[in-house]
């Protein structure tokens, strides 16, 4: 998992540990430029003789710290039941990036991140969690934060909701929700906006029954009106998780503009597994 020891990270921790209990996890800290905070670059500055021993006292005194601050992240996850071991990652470049990085590095099978709970334009302007979604080629559970009492309560039992199409995209979401979350209840959501639609059937679903919701478009975007109602049906049947498939790596297009996956991670107050195009089931053991 992706760790930095915001309340928000510290949350993921807690709902990762509710939803994946006794599981064992890399809690991965990216140490990058400034290299420390501001408040010991402030007293390094008045003891350094000149810039070349600033920059090692800096680099010196900011990777103490990283191991401090990943330190914590591993003993919450401990605490919370997980067998857990730290990583700790010099980096110059695009976070989100390297975590998927990381991830395929180590084989993971999942990557888990936590979301300050940015909506609109503050949600797509450089979130870390937006761009471990957009990189990684491995399912990326992104947790919200905060949440209510009545969304941490679902992690424990709640069922797992799947955006469903019909489509190669959802087939593999579907197949994802079904290994990370064998013992649960999958809920299939087929959305339809009205008109001579005719909705997915659920032939590779393992016979798996559909919910189907008839919704009215009217003018908002097309996007809008399905995440809206996967979200309100994963609301009101008080789901675990939302399960969504992605499309594939489109860019900047894709985050800016909006599809199901980025809206539903955007505005849901569940936590959200988005499971890549390219990804594949690993094999038994």
């Amino acid at each position: 998992m992706g760790y930095d020891g915001s309340p928000a990270a510290n949350a993921a921790i807690e709902a990762g540990a509710s939803l994946f209990p006794n599981a064992r996890g890399r809690v991965t800290y990216l140490w990058g430029p400034p290299f420390a905070s501001a408040k010991v670059r402030r007293r390094l500055r008045a003891r350094a003789r000149d810039v070349d021993e600033l920059v090692e006292m800096v680099e010196h005194e900011g990777e103490q710290e990283a191991h401090r601050l990943v330190a914590v992240g591993v003993t919450l996850a401990r605490t919370a039941g997980w067998e857990a071991e730290p990583l700790l990652r010099r980096t110059f470049g695009n976070e989100g990036l390297r975590i998927a990085q990381v991830a395929d590095e180590l084989q993971t099978e999942l990557v888990l991140v936590g979301s300050r709970g940015l909506g609109g334009t503050q949600a797509v302007l450089g979130s870390v969690s937006d761009m471990v979604v957009h990189y990684a080629s491995r399912p990326v559970l992104v947790v919200p934060y905060p949440m209510l009492a009545a969304e941490h309560a679902a992690l424990a039992e709640g069922p797992v909701a799947v955006g469903w199409d019909g489509s190669a995209g959802a087939e593999k979401a579907f197949a994802a929700a079904s290994r990370l979350f064998p013992d649960r209840d999958v809920l299939l959501v087929s959305v339809d906006e009205g008109g001579d639609t005719v909705l997915p059937a659920a032939s590779a679903s393992a016979g798996r029954k559909v919910l189907q919701l008839k919704v009215d478009r009217g003018r908002g975007f097309h996007a809008r009106t399905i995440y809206d109602a996967l979200i309100g049906s994963a609301r009101e049947h008080n789901a675990a998780v939302v399960v969504v498939g992605s499309r594939g790596r489109s860019a900047a297009r894709e985050i800016l503009l909006g599809s199901v996956a980025m809206g539903t991670l955007h505005h849901s107050h569940r936590p959200v597994l988005v499971v890549p195009s390219e990804w594949e089931a690993p094999p038994e053991s």
